[in-house]
């Protein structure tokens, strides 16, 4: 749907959502003089009170420990979440140009190794995690979507997708056989509870007034809009952020994970132009130039196993797992040595990748209804992506090389 057809069709909250988002456009510019201060202080505590309030009138399903419940409106909702969004995406870009419907623009695609820590406990050593090992890996860091905009004006969110390589065993998606995808976003909540709350999103998306699905007086996410809100701020680097996994996945047969990137290394944060200049539009792909170009990046890449089934919930993903009944444990480290990453071809190899969490082994099988709907849209949409850029598909070794930038 173009502009002006929504202008016509909802005029009144168009110019309620151009008005929030020129406020917001504002106050991103500003975020990195105060929002580390506010951070420490108050996110906890808020982001405690938002989940005692998500969490007082949630239903328990009397579930077990990874065990799933499949919802009869899935299915459909799933459809229109596909539909929803290869609309988006025609929307947005031209055959030859196609970018991906969500995660939609790449900072960087850079080579990693990552290597199991030798000190697991043996409940932890399932899967990928079952020996000291080391594997080659590509990460991939990205903005929202559904757009390409200047990194100054994206709602503040960032995320991370690791494609694990040399994987051995069977693959749960037999289009590639030796990969294991992970993926993280800024926030340690989905956006939406569930899926049939996310075919709500992609239509409010689709008329390019997102924020209307969170403050819809008569259908409110006003507690989901604030959880994200918390977290989503002006990103200064993909190499100094942490990502979550939001949804959880098999840690062996009988156990459920969250896991999540978290930083090692201090890396520059500086935002040319701020607060009312005019910053670089890609100054997040310049950080990381900036980085690699001076030294090696390292994550943990920690686990967190689901040990209460309801107040670690596998069908809600805007319920944040307590890490005191569970704390995140350090089971590999991702390290990213010093690269240049920057070349026409490195970009054009990142569009021939799908990326998708059920490229994966059993062991670590996606749980919950967000991730069973992922596996056909996930599929599905890159396979219309890459059609309509007239690439093919490729599973990656790890051998490959890209030219450097001149």
């Amino acid at each position: 749907m173009n502009k002006a057809l929504r202008r016509r069709i909802y005029p009144a909250l168009d110019l309620l959502h151009r008005v929030l988002v020129a406020g917001l456009n504002v106050e991103r510019r500003l975020e990195p003089f105060f929002r580390p201060t506010l951070n420490r202080l108050t996110r906890e505590p808020i982001a405690n009170l938002l989940q005692y309030l998500i969490n007082r009138n949630r239903p328990d399903y009397g579930l077990g420990l990874a065990e799933e419940k499949i919802f009869p409106w899935e299915e459909q909702a799933l459809d229109d979440i596909i539909d929803l969004m290869a609309d988006q995406m025609r929307g947005h870009f031209k055959p030859g140009k196609y970018e991906r419907g969500g995660n939609t623009k790449t900072h960087g695609i850079v080579k990693a190794t990552v290597t199991v820590r030798e000190d697991l406990p043996d409940h932890l050593r399932q899967g990928i995690f079952a020996s000291q090992r080391s594997y080659p890996a590509y990460v991939r860091y990205s903005g929202p979507g559904p757009d390409v905009p200047a990194d100054i004006r994206d709602v503040g969110f960032s995320s991370m997708a690791l494609k694990i390589m040399d994987v051995p065993g069977k693959k749960l998606m037999d289009e590639e056989q030796f990969t294991q995808d992970m993926m993280g976003v800024c926030t340690p909540t989905f956006v939406t509870p569930d899926v049939r709350e996310n075919a709500k999103l992609q239509y409010w998306s689709l008329v390019d007034m997102p924020i209307y699905y969170f403050l819809n007086p008569f259908d409110s996410h006003v507690l989901d809009f604030i959880m994200q809100a918390l977290w989503n701020e002006t990103q200064f680097n993909p190499l100094g952020h942490r990502y979550y996994s939001c949804v959880p996945y098999l840690l062996g047969e009988g156990q459920a994970m969250m896991y999540s990137f978290a930083p090692k290394t201090e890396v520059p944060t500086t935002i040319p132009g701020l607060p009312f200049g005019s910053p670089p539009f890609n100054y997040l792909r310049d950080n990381m130039v900036k980085t690699l170009d001076e030294k090696a990046v390292e994550f943990d890449l920690q686990i967190q196993v689901q040990t209460d089934p309801h107040r670690m919930p596998i069908e809600n993903a805007a319920v944040r797992w307590p890490e005191k009944l569970s704390p995140y444990i350090p089971a590999a480290t991702i390290h990213i040595a010093k690269q240049h990453f920057t070349s026409e071809a490195q970009f054009a190899f990142a569009k021939q990748l799908k990326i998708n969490p059920w490229h994966c082994i059993p062991e670590h099988r996606p749980l919950g209804n967000q991730s069973r709907a992922r596996r056909r849209m996930y599929f599905e949409l890159s396979r219309f992506r890459q059609q309509m850029n007239d690439v093919a598909h490729m599973e990656p070794t790890g051998a490959e090389v890209f030219n450097d930038p001149k």
